[in-house]
């Protein structure tokens, strides 16, 4: 059994791109929308599926709401602090940060930042 994580966004284009830079990721698979959007674009990193993203349609909640209560992206394992300060760096990009890059109880190098698409991420070494 697996699980695979999506993020549906209102601009699934720059969602797409901004995932790309702070990961390093290739999309992998797409479909796209006559408007453009993706229906489903699918992430890979070292030729692994990381995540898909795809246009939020009119029945997902645009307000604002809070995810990060219920849910986050944890991302670990990521191999050094620069590739944990690149993400954060593009992540943080319009969006919130919760805590800055650092150590805590369970990991030398690590943050929590909510994109500009809502999404609650934990990135560490």
């Amino acid at each position: 059994m697996k699980i695979d994580s999506q993020i549906y966004a209102v601009g699934s284009i720059e969602a797409v791109e901004m995932y790309r830079r702070a990961f390093g990721a290739e999309i992998s698979f797409e479909v796209k929308n006559d408007d453009g959007t993706y229906l489903h674009c699918e992430l890979s990193v070292d030729g692994q599926h990381f995540i898909s993203v795809s246009e939020a349609g009119d029945n997902c909640e645009k307000e604002t709401v809070y995810p990060w209560r219920t849910m986050a992206f944890n991302v670990h394992d990521m191999g050094s602090k620069e590739a944990v300060d690149n993400a954060f760096a593009v992540l943080s990009e319009n969006g919130t940060i919760i805590d800055d890059v650092g150590p805590c109880d369970w990991n030398e190098y690590c943050a929590n930042v909510i994109d500009k698409f809502g999404a609650f991420w934990w990135i560490a070494i």
